[in-house]
């Protein structure tokens, strides 16, 4: 618990699966593919990963231009990186920006996040891929994206942080085994006196049942004789008024 962080340190697939970290076996076949999966960082990328931006959930009409617009008011920018479907060119919907000072990525990571740009609320982060030890990205597994109704949330990111988890003080086991025998003992005779009340009172209710049964027959023949009776007054009644 004293290493516990709501943002991860190092990147563990199981652990980016679990809402606060502690799960111990995957629960789905993603978490499997990122545990698997001997991912290396792009070799071809450059920059420098300590100034870098991850900029997501772009509108896929967003532009370079639009990015640069937008992302320059917070300092000057060295670098902007669009990607791009390689066979239609097409946006992805995410980018990398690279700024000139520590200052202007610490602003744009404070303030850009969650602005709204071409009616879509976008997220931004810093670089992880080359930054976090053990990053797997989301097409093999990994991330710290996915939707809650695929069942893949990734959590130890900025978006999802992880759950504390809840530290349950140790139960001392004297009741249970390791206190004397008179403990042990008075416990198991406790056991079996609930047990033989529940008993008794089971036999108690079968036999006190046929008796209601009995009862409820002669209430119902009773009620039966007094309206008889009831009735053959009523004809006496009007024998005597004629």
């Amino acid at each position: 618990m004293n290493d516990w962080a709501p943002i991860a340190k190092e990147y563990d697939p199981l652990k980016a699966g679990s809402i606060d970290g502690t799960d111990e076996e995957p629960h789905d076949r993603a978490i499997w593919r990122a545990m698997l999966a001997r991912y290396v960082p792009n070799k071809g990328v450059t920059g420098d990963p300590h100034l870098t931006l991850f900029v997501a959930r772009l509108n896929l009409q967003t532009t370079e231009e639009k990015l640069k617009e937008v992302f320059s008011r917070y300092g000057d920018i060295r670098k902007i990186r669009l990607v791009r479907d390689l066979v239609t060119g097409f946006s992805k919907g995410y980018a990398f920006i690279e700024y000139k000072e520590e200052r202007a990525l610490l602003k744009a990571h404070r303030d850009a996040n969650r602005l709204v740009i071409d009616q879509h609320e976008i997220f931004v982060d810093f670089e992880l891929e080359r930054t976090l030890k053990g990053w797997i990205p989301r097409r093999l597994g990994g991330g710290f994206g996915g939707k809650k109704e695929s069942g893949q949330l990734r959590f130890g990111g900025r978006d999802r942080p992880f759950r504390k988890p809840i530290n349950l003080p140790n139960m001392k086991n004297d009741f249970y085994g390791e206190g004397s025998a008179e403990k042990r003992n008075w416990s198991r005779e406790g056991t079996r006196d609930w047990r033989t009340r529940d008993r008794d009172h089971e036999r108690s209710r079968d036999k006190r049942w046929p008796e209601r049964e009995r009862s409820w027959a002669w209430g119902e023949s009773e009620r039966e004789r007094d309206t008889k009776e009831e009735r053959s007054r009523g004809r006496e009644r009007k024998d005597r008024d004629r």
